[in-house]
């Protein structure tokens, strides 16, 4: 894989919108626009951009970005690193009588550093070519691959946070450069503290996959890491728990999304979006059984303490005391709840060139033409629809710029 690639220059001669720049294809002009291809440029112009004290942000492939009609009075980072480069899998402190266990631990396993800037579908049809899995069910997001785990993307019962060791990080509040160990990122669903707060540039991604090479000859092939999805299992034809081909199980997902609008073509006015809009609400075991029975739902494995407010004249300077019984919790489907609020697929509001994929009611697309403003208001609308309904706020996926909900 190249070491890095310069812009495209498709943009050269005029200046870029964000409607150039993001899949959505909508948002006004950036006041500035940097564009640094290699790793040593892009740590050069985010600390110079930060100590210049203006605004700024960080811009990948654009594909979960939607930015108002005003575009953004700031600095625009526009990462384009590229490179994959293959590390050694065996732990440099390793004990000689371990030695020969490390190394048939090693032998199944590979790890990777890649570079923010890599398209994350091109890293994925990297692996696979390879016979190295772990993020086959990955395929087709768009975007970034430091764009990844700022949401822990996910798609088909896998996770990043399944295959992430570490990422390079440029933080913020200190300029400094440090490894921040997956476990430190509190990976959740559709979150990180690189979304709850923690301010700073992703330079590189950590990854550690399977080699199917070692049981290739005894299995026949590279398969994929054991099928987690019933529906990618059923289009697969196997079990949950099957392991298929690899180039099997990635052709599936790209079929799968590509019949949903979720693969990126520039002839389906149903792929300029932002992928899914809103995330699956996740609620109180008790607040789901007030859901229809048709209503999708998966319980969670993690419970969590609910919050408790307490009167000031109750507080005695200890606590909050946490509640002794957890909350257990439910994921629900967006998808469900819009279509069960009168909003089906292709839905405008008069007038309006933003419209509900005719493919999947969990993405908002422009037709043609469309404004930002116009984005907002159709994901108000359905905001207030699934609310007026079930009683439930759905909460935007995209990170949105100048445009509130």
């Amino acid at each position: 894989m190249p070491d890095s690639v310069p812009d495209s220059g498709a943009l050269a001669g005029r200046e870029p919108r964000f409607a150039d720049l993001t899949t959505m294809r909508v948002g006004g002009l950036p006041a500035r626009l940097l564009s640094p291809a290699t790793e040593q440029e892009l740590v050069d112009a985010t600390l110079t951009a930060w100590g210049s004290g203006d605004e700024w942000m960080l811009l990948g492939g654009g594909s979960n970005t939607v930015v108002s009609d005003d575009g953004f009075d700031g600095t625009v980072i526009r990462v384009l690193t590229r490179g994959v480069t293959v590390l050694d899998a065996v732990a440099a402190d390793a004990t000689a009588g371990a030695a020969e266990a490390a190394d048939a631990v090693a032998a199944e396993r590979v790890r990777l550093r890649v570079q923010a800037g890599e398209p994350w579908d091109d890293l994925v049809a990297h692996t696979v070519e390879r016979g190295w899995s772990g993020l086959e069910a990955l395929s087709g997001i768009p975007g970034s691959t430091g764009a990844a785990p700022v949401q822990n993307i996910g798609a088909y019962g896998q996770e990043l946070s399944d295959s992430l060791l570490a990422i390079d990080f440029l933080d913020y509040e200190t300029g400094v450069r440090r490894r921040i160990e997956a476990a430190e990122l509190e990976l959740g669903y559709r979150t990180s503290v690189l979304k709850q707060g923690l301010r700073g540039l992703v330079l590189a991604v950590e990854l550690e996959l399977h080699d199917t090479q070692a049981e290739a000859s005894v299995l026949g092939g590279a398969l994929s890491r054991p099928v987690a999805y019933p529906q990618l299992a059923g289009a697969l034809g196997v079990q949950v728990g099957d392991r298929v081909p690899l180039g099997a199980l990635r052709a599936s997902v790209l079929a799968l999304r590509g019949a949903k609008g979720m693969v990126l073509d520039p002839g389906d006015p149903d792929t300029h979006s932002a992928g899914s809009f809103f995330t699956n609400p996740i609620v109180s075991l008790a607040f789901s059984r007030t859901m229809p029975d048709a209503a999708p739902r998966w319980p969670l494995g993690d419970a969590e303490l609910p919050d408790r407010v307490i009167p000031l004249d109750e507080y005695y300077g200890v606590g909050p005391v946490a509640d002794p019984s957890p909350v257990r919790l439910v994921k629900l489907s967006a998808a469900w709840l819009i279509e069960n609020s009168g909003i089906s697929r292709g839905f405008r509001l008069p007038g309006s060139r933003a419209a509900i994929s005719s493919k999947h009611t969990l993405a908002l697309t422009n037709t043609g033409g469309a404004t930002a403003d116009e984005i907002g208001q159709l994901a108000r609308f359905v905001q207030g629809r699934v609310q007026s309904e079930f009683g439930v706020i759905l909460q935007p996926e995209p990170m949105l710029v100048g445009l509130g909900l």
